[in-house]
């Protein structure tokens, strides 16, 4: 645009004359230098996106970010992120950013840069116990399993089983913890997890983690369950690193043989968007 180029000339030289524009600089500061870098396109994927209900606009959209290791660079991602769906979403108006770690001390990177977007608008859920600040919800002590010592496991799933009595997530407690567990031991064998959470293999073969998220399904013994199977982990796999599929390309998925879908399942583990997808389905055509 000729606005681009003119201020590109306005500024080239004299960096210095920006600071007339911004009144709470210091009146002896100077000594800007001034770039137009050119910031490369990428895919920017959240880790979750929470709205509120149509009649309930008094409360906050909530971007989820789940940040388990040390980053330098994470703060500053973080506001780059909030930023892009801002811009993607102009009906989002009231929003907090809840970030899920073990603690806001692991080295995130400087803070001063993103100092007021940090103390506005973020929540931190600390998941290691001496970062706490009683009272713990619940489900924030059901996530601290990701870092309990593995042979405190066993009672600490036993606390939690008898403090979610009479709790919303006390029908769904078994599950979550073999959600958690299965996270953080996926190598392990069935009866290994099953003693950590203190859940019977009966129990955990019958649960959402064994037959959804661990991608196990029921063992219908027949090469057309297999491909059932096979399919439906392959979509939801698909659905993080593509994002949401037609209903066209999801049903072409659906009715890849076996072979093909096992081929695709390895495959996508390199794929950094809808394209690559496309590409793959073209080259089996």
């Amino acid at each position: 645009m000729f606005s681009d180029k003119l201020f590109f000339w306005l500024f080239q030289n004299q960096p210095d004359r920006i600071v007339s524009l911004c009144g709470d600089l210091p009146v002896d500061a100077e000594g800007y230098s001034f770039t137009a870098p050119v910031l490369k396109e990428r895919e920017y994927r959240l880790d979750g996106l929470f709205r509120p209900a149509a009649d309930r606009p008094d409360l906050p959209a909530l971007i989820l970010e789940a940040q388990m290791a040390p980053d330098p660079g994470f703060l500053r991602r973080l506001y780059a992120e909030s930023a892009r769906l801002l811009q993607q979403e102009p009906s989002i108006h009231h929003w907090q950013v809840v970030v899920i770690t073990p603690s806001r001390l692991l080295n995130f990177g400087a803070p001063e840069p993103v100092a007021e977007f940090l103390e506005h608008r973020v929540r931190w859920v600390e998941l290691q116990r001496e970062r706490w600040q009683q009272p713990v919800p619940l489900l924030q002590r059901l996530l601290a399993l990701l870092l309990e010592p593995e042979r405190e496991l066993p009672s600490s799933s036993a606390e939690l089983r008898e403090a979610a009595m009479g709790s919303a997530l006390e029908s769904d407690l078994d599950d979550v913890i073999a959600a958690i567990l299965i996270t953080r031991f996926p190598s392990r064998s069935i009866p290994e997890v099953c003693a950590m959470g203190g859940i019977t293999v009966e129990d955990f073969t019958q649960s959402r983690i064994y037959q959804e998220i661990a991608g196990i399904g029921r063992q219908k013994g027949r090469e057309e369950g297999r491909q059932e199977g096979e399919a439906a982990v392959t979509l939801r796999l698909l659905a993080r690193r593509c994002g949401p599929l037609s209903e066209a390309t999801t049903a072409r998925i659906q009715s890849l043989p076996l072979e093909q879908l096992e081929s695709l399942a390895e495959a996508l583990l390199d794929f950094q968007g809808a394209d690559d997808l496309t590409t793959w389905l073209s080259s089996i055509s």
